[in-house]
Parts: C-alpha cells; structure tokens; sequence
C-alpha cells in the first residue's frame, strides 16, 4: 500500500500538521508505505492556463510540480491536509490542484471519458481545520477537494474536519481530535489492502 501525504499548510506545526501527523502514523501502524510531501517546500508555479498538456496530458511548466505529478500517478492513496482560507484549500494547496489541470485535461479532452463516469481505483482522505465555527465553512474545500480526487481516480472517504480551532497547538487541547485523524489514517490503509 502506497500513500502519498501532502501537506498544504503554511505552517510547518500548525493544527492540520498535526492532524496529519495522527493520520500518517495510523497508516504506517496499518502497514501502509507513506511518503511525506510540504507543500511550502515546493517551487511551483501557479497554472498558466496555455495548454501545453493538450498533447500528452502532461504539465509544461518545468518546476516542483513534475515531481509531485508522478507521485500522484504512483499512489494508491491520498492523504491531503490544508487548514481554511476564506472558505477554501490553503493557496499552496490550490496551487498543486490547479496544476492538476493538466490531469483534467488528459481525463477529458485527450481520452474522451464521459463526464460524471466513476472509475475510482484508488482512495483518498482528505483532513482540514478552520478558525471559526461556519456551517458551511468546509463546503467549499470539500467540494474542490471532491472534484481534484476525481481527476485523480480516487475516492474521496469522509473528510476528517475541525472547527474552532486557529492558533499553533490549539488541536493539542483535543485529544479525541488526533485519535480521529489516527483512525482515518487506519481505515485508509485498510480500504487500500
């Protein structure tokens, strides 16, 4: 089982760092091969929209993003983590999605698949916190997160989402939080098994 983990926040010990931290170990207790991906580490360019992947599906833009691409394509499983900006993905993590455009690109447009079709082979997990305590505050996050799965193949399984919580360490006040971002982390790598 091979799990790809992306760390999307701006914050290298923020609260989605450590929820995702909970969910890499239940995976790698299940047995799962996890490697670790921050965002923040990455030079990427935001997508440029001239189509340069019509011909093979592939991103032009030579930069960080060729190497993430092909983790993308080798995982059996997701793992992404952004906390909440104005109701969205962190701008990093939108970066990479927006990227992706290229995948959308190959899905669609090179090889026809018909839209709406689900061929999900793989699976992913999405985990995200926000500072307030919206309704909808991860509506949006969980839709674009929803659709970038779908490019990728992989169905998304119950995003593991927090409110409330906003200053480095607050998450660390929620053990009940951690030891569901672990279990996640378990189930994903037994639905991969």
């Amino acid at each position: 089982m091979s799990i790809l983990a992306i760390y999307g926040s701006p914050r290298r010990k923020g609260n989605t760092a450590e929820l995702m931290k909970q969910a890499v170990k239940g995976a790698r207790d299940e047995g799962a091969d996890v490697e670790e991906i921050v965002l923040r580490d990455l030079k990427m360019s935001p997508c440029l929209e001239i189509y340069g992947c019509k011909k093979d599906g592939r991103c032009v833009i030579k930069d960080d993003f060729q190497q993430v691409y092909d983790k993308l394509m080798a995982c059996q499983g997701l793992i992404l983590a952004s906390p909440i900006f104005f109701y969205s993905v962190s701008a990093h993590t939108k970066i990479l999605i927006d990227r992706c455009q290229s995948l959308w690109v190959k899905k669609y447009w090179i090889e026809n698949t018909p839209p709406g079709q689900k061929n999900f082979k793989r699976k992913g997990l999405f985990l995200s916190v926000g500072a307030t305590k919206g309704k909808k505050l991860f509506d949006g996050a969980v839709l674009t997160v929803r659709y970038f799965f779908d490019v990728l193949d992989m169905e998304l399984l119950d995003p593991v989402v927090f409110r409330g919580l906003d200053f480095e360490g607050d998450i660390l006040q929620h053990p009940e939080f951690l030891e569901e971002a672990y279990a996640s982390g378990k189930n994903l790598a037994r639905a991969l098994a």
